[in-house]
């Protein structure tokens, strides 16, 4: 008997009749004679209408409220999933996941998890349930509820893998796994049999959708190997799981497009010690991740000046500059401009660390198709570059075909 942590996406529970169709999987499962734990998200379009109605009230709501509002949406999912399992005669129990043990920090938003006390899904388990967890939410030690921040439900299935020590934890979605890019953009991309955690990692932090970024980190800090595949299918997936030595011989293992990137420019910013920390501290404090940063000479100030750009996510960025105006003062910059017509486009592979010539041949092919560059970051086994917005499928598809083929 093998103790299974499964997990569902919104698409994979999108309706009633995707919801019978996971129940039917899960039955199929535990008819095996295993032991299953079930973590889905809202159901597809559930988590945006509830952040729609709450900006039609205002434009930047109480996080904490929007954490009591938004994990409604995965309670929604559970029960509906248990409904689905007891037609089918299967015994099955659904839980918040605070009622799964699942404590968290008390950032409100994009809490991170502290700890795991599964008792009561171990107990439900081995008295023959089916035990279904809400994804995306846990609650503080004082008992506040809170998010894990976009694609949580990922990040709720690989650490309940961790504590419960699962012998096999799959993260179910819309697709048949890990693409070399996104297939809806790319018609050419390909699925990847396995992948390293540092790739997926790279990946996600660029944009792709399949997983999110956190989940992966603590896959890969807990030694969780987990398989990404379809719910509408039972074909093979991608499995992520430690680096090997054959997986170098691969230069570039994907491409990826990141839309939901925008950039903050300040003019005329000081060029003088500790400036630049002040910025990225209230921006840290207000719990805003900064991706991409460049510094250059400003125009005007002879000098003395310079200017500074960063990017965040676009759902950040209204609460940015608001960080930003009121940073003005005490910093005594000239201007802030936000752009939100921008995209990062990554290339990633481990096999780039013992490769020479890959930025070379990726900015050849952007020159080629009349791409400009406004920024550049690079680590070991990554290339990223901000374009613009409206070129970043065209500049997808050119450096899949220039890599991957």
């Amino acid at each position: 008997m093998a103790l299974i942590v499964q997990k569902y996406g919104g698409t994979s529970v999108g309706n009633p009749e995707r919801i019978k169709n996971v129940a039917r999987r899960v039955a199929k499962q535990r008819a095996q004679g295993d032991q299953v734990v079930v973590v889905v998200s809202a159901m597809s379009g559930v988590t945006d209408g509830l952040i729609k109605l709450s900006k039609e009230i205002t434009a930047l709501p109480s996080e904490r409220e929007m954490d009591m509002l938004l994990a409604t949406g995965e309670q929604q999912t559970i029960a509906l999933t248990a409904i689905a399992l007891h037609a089918l005669d299967v015994p099955a129990v659904s839980l918040t996941g605070a009622q799964a043990g699942i404590v968290t920090d008390g950032v409100h938003t994009k809490a991170k998890i502290r700890n795991i006390t599964p008792k009561q899904v171990h107990q439900l388990l081995d008295a023959g349930n089916v035990v279904i967890v809400a994804g995306f939410q846990g609650e503080t030690a004082e008992g506040q509820v809170t998010t894990l921040g976009r694609g949580g439900s990922d990040l709720t299935a690989i650490a309940l893998a961790a504590a419960l020590k699962a012998d096999l934890c799959q993260i179910f979605t819309d697709v048949d796994g890990v693409y070399t890019a996104d297939p809806r953009l790319v018609p050419g991309a390909r699925k990847l049999p396995e992948i390293a955690y540092d790739e997926m990692l790279e990946l996600a932090g660029s944009g792709a959708k399949v997983m999110q970024l956190r989940s992966v980190e603590f896959a890969k800090k807990f030694d969780v190997v987990f398989e990404v595949r379809s719910s509408l299918n039972d074909n093979p997936g991608t499995l992520v799981k430690e680096e090997t030595s054959s997986m170098e011989d691969v230069v570039v293992r994907g491409v990826s497009l990141d839309k939901n990137q925008a950039k903050v420019t300040l003019f005329g910013v000081p060029d003088q010690p500790g400036r630049a920390a002040r910025i990225f501290r209230a921006l840290s404090d207000a719990t805003i991740n900064v991706d991409m940063i460049v510094q250059n000479v400003s125009h005007d100030g002879g000098g003395r000046a310079t200017d500074l750009s960063f990017t965040v996510d676009k759902p950040d960025l209204l609460k940015a500059t608001h960080v930003i105006d009121g940073l003005k003062p005490g910093v005594g910059f000239k201007e802030a401009v936000a752009d939100e017509q921008i995209a990062k486009l990554s290339i990633v592979g481990v096999g780039m660390r013992s490769h020479s010539g890959v930025a070379a041949k990726m900015f050849d092919v952007l020159a080629h198709e009349q791409v400009n560059i406004a920024m550049i970051s690079t680590s070991e086994i990554k290339i990223s570059v901000v374009i613009q917005l409206s070129q970043g499928e065209q500049a997808l598809r050119a450096l899949h075909t220039a890599f991957i083929g």
